[in-house]
């Protein structure tokens, strides 16, 4: 069995880097991406059990790239993670198709999240 796969898409290289990092030490493999024309190109030509986003990007804002990926795919989950934390962030996430929202930096919250909508992935705990 293969681990689970993450496409992870923030501009900011930084927390791409970090959560990279964290998700690989539970045995997530993760890609991360900074723009949403590379996350496009990436899951037409990659499958990925999850998909991790942020609402701030440099090319299209991760709403918008919500509702194109899920014209694409929309049976893998989406997850928001970012520092955009309002109310009406979060609804607008959930309309343009994403399965949660978690706000930067609750790191626990989204590692639950994740092992949530991808039961493979190893908990926080494990």
């Amino acid at each position: 069995m293969h681990p689970p796969r993450v496409l992870y898409v923030d501009d900011d290289e930084d927390s791409r880097e970090m959560l990279r990092m964290l998700l690989e030490l539970r045995s997530i493999e993760t890609k991360a991406v900074g723009t949403a024309g590379e996350a496009l190109k990436s899951i037409q030509a990659e499958h990925f059990d999850l998909y991790l986003l942020d609402a701030w990007l440099p090319d299209l804002d991760g709403f918008e790239l919500c509702r194109q990926m899920r014209s694409y795919d929309s049976h893998t989950p989406i997850l928001f993670f970012s520092g955009a934390g309002c109310e009406a962030d979060k609804k607008m996430g959930h309309q343009a198709g994403a399965n949660a929202y978690v706000i930067k930096p609750d790191i626990s919250h989204l590692l639950g999240s994740i092992v949530q909508f991808i039961p493979r992935a190893k908990s926080a705990e494990g």
